[in-house]
């Protein structure tokens, strides 16, 4: 397969990657702590501007990719009200929000990018 092609391919799957987290920050919305509205709007703003970002440059999103994800990860993990909606389970829909959507799609954001941003350094150096 060529090297554009495994690009695209790779592209897609980070876009497809942003697109599940604000369809799930879209559900935790409503949901969630009333509270908190603004702050998860402007989080899942900044989703959707990066997956725009990642469809048209890929390149210029894949630093910020990984930084939002680690935040996303760290502040689910720092939270203690969040620790114990996933350790109870309870309410159950907001217990799965936060586990797909704060850990197994950022996650998986976070390898896919930083699996596009060592294969380009690698072929860069590769170049040279």
């Amino acid at each position: 397969m060529k090297t554009s092609k495994i690009v695209q391919l790779q592209q897609k799957a980070i876009v497809l990657i942003l697109v599940s987290i604000s369809i799930t920050g879209i559900i935790g919305i409503q949901i969630g702590n009333p509270r908190f509205v603004s702050n998860a709007i402007a989080l899942e703003s900044a989703f959707v501007v990066l997956a725009s970002l990642s469809f048209w440059r890929l390149r210029y999103a894949l630093i910020p990719n990984m930084v939002v994800a680690i935040i996303v990860i760290v502040g689910n993990t720092a939270s203690p009200k969040h620790l114990e909606i996933m350790n109870s389970f309870d309410p159950l829909e907001n217990a799965v929000v936060l586990i797909v959507g704060g850990y197994v799609l950022q996650g998986l954001l976070l390898a896919a990018s930083l699996n596009v941003f060592t294969n380009r350094k690698n072929q860069r150096s590769n170049i040279r």
